[in-house]
């Protein structure tokens, strides 16, 4: 049992410390992006705005248990794959860096809070902002000069980094955790006030 709560805190350190590391940029600033498989990978890490929703699920996931621990990260890249298509077909939508800095702020009280949703209800918020995020990056991706590389680079570092939420949320079993990622959960909010005050000045 000792050795089971010893690894849940080095694993949640390590994967905090990769949130971390991450730069400072927002991930929808940029219109030219360089390539293929490895600017899809990068891109994710290096805004803020992006990396946050994304561990925010794989956050939530772990509260809530299975089945939505496994769910919510399957659901989140497959549906932003549709928001995707849509953002390359720039079919009309609303103000997205509002709706991603709205999923940050939102994902950040459900976790603060410990909101036990059921699976209908979570897996319908997190498609919902899933749209959002796959949509503004279509909306790049037309820029990339290996459009496949770049989507499956990614794709690979967005399911990563819900791992990392995941990752976490392991330390909800140690006593004194859960308190710990709810307070992750309530700067992610606060950070998603932040998103939400600059996309609205935008």
């Amino acid at each position: 049992m000792i050795r089971t709560d010893r690894f849940r805190i080095v694993l949640a350190l390590l994967c905090a410390g990769f949130c971390l590391s991450s730069g400072p940029a927002l991930a929808h600033t940029a219109t030219d992006l360089a390539g293929g498989f490895s600017s899809g990978v990068l891109h994710p890490l290096a805004g803020p705005d992006h990396l946050l929703a994304m561990v925010a699920v794989g956050l939530w996931g772990a509260f809530l248990g299975r089945p939505l621990i496994f769910a919510l990260p399957v659901i989140f890249p497959a549906v932003m794959a549709i928001g995707g298509v849509l953002g390359m077909a720039n079919v009309p939508w609303p103000p997205v860096e509002i709706g991603i800095a709205v999923s940050v702020l939102v994902l950040g009280i459900v976790i603060a809070g410990a909101v036990r949703a059921p699976v209908w209800a979570a897996s319908a918020v997190v498609a919902a902002f899933a749209v959002f995020h796959g949509y503004a990056h279509g909306q790049e991706l037309p820029s990339a000069a290996d459009p496949v590389g770049y989507s499956v680079g990614f794709m690979l570092a967005t399911g990563s980094l819900h791992v990392v939420g995941i990752g976490i949320g392991a330390i909800n079993g140690y006593r004194g955790g859960v308190l710990l990622t709810r307070g992750l959960g309530a700067l992610i909010a606060l950070a998603g006030v932040y998103f939400l005050y600059q996309a609205i000045g935008a």
